[in-house]
């Protein structure tokens, strides 16, 4: 296996871990059980306990329902980098320390853009690889949000319609509406959203 394609398995079999251990670590604190979560997600016990213990995939749209569940912000899953200087910290993201999850089995990465995460606007870029989606289930949050295809090839579901999207073309979406990204290229697809309301 090459080194780029190893680290960035290892990368995302890290993402995986650290995000299930916080996971857990949530639910304690919130003084729910495995069983009472997966209710709330309309997942199985087993597969919680997997995703918990990092040997699950967990798809993009899955962790905003578990973030959703247990009243968080997606971002708050995202790694936080100690090193940066104090002077910056709430104001700039530099292109080498942004905070990043990988999501393994479905060829996705999600970086933070955004310095803060409390403000009414967050900036996400995602990544996928050749083939890579935000998983089988559509995303949904109850905030609109907008998105640019920097790079690459965007396949957009909204809803019943599907749209193709080059390098260039950007687009929104608005209200309560599911929507489905999935790169049907062969070269890496970056999009960056612009999100707006209180849930990501």
């Amino acid at each position: 296996m090459p080194a780029s394609k190893h680290s960035h398995t290892q990368a995302a079999d890290n993402d995986g871990l650290r995000i299930g251990q916080q996971i857990r670590d949530l639910r304690k604190a919130k003084k729910m059980t495995l069983s009472e979560l997966a209710t709330k997600v309309n997942k199985s016990v087993g597969y919680l306990s997997q995703v918990e213990r990092g040997v699950s995939s967990l798809p993009i749209g899955v962790l905003q329902t578990i973030s959703d569940a247990l009243d968080v912000r997606v971002s708050w899953f995202f790694q936080p980098d100690a090193d940066l200087p104090d002077q910056e910290r709430d104001y700039i993201v530099r292109a080498g320390r942004r905070r990043a999850m990988t999501f393994s089995g479905i060829g996705a990465r999600e970086e933070l853009l955004s310095p803060r995460l409390s403000g009414q606007l967050i900036l996400i870029m995602t990544r996928l690889e050749p083939g890579g989606s935000g998983g089988e289930e559509p995303r949904q949050r109850k905030g609109e949000e907008a998105g640019y295809v920097e790079a690459g090839q965007l396949e957009l579901t909204i809803g019943e319609q599907t749209f193709l999207l080059e390098a260039g073309d950007s687009f929104s979406i608005t209200g309560n509406e599911p929507h489905l990204i999935h790169n049907p290229g062969q070269t890496e697809t970056r999009i960056v959203w612009v999100m707006a309301g209180v849930d990501y």
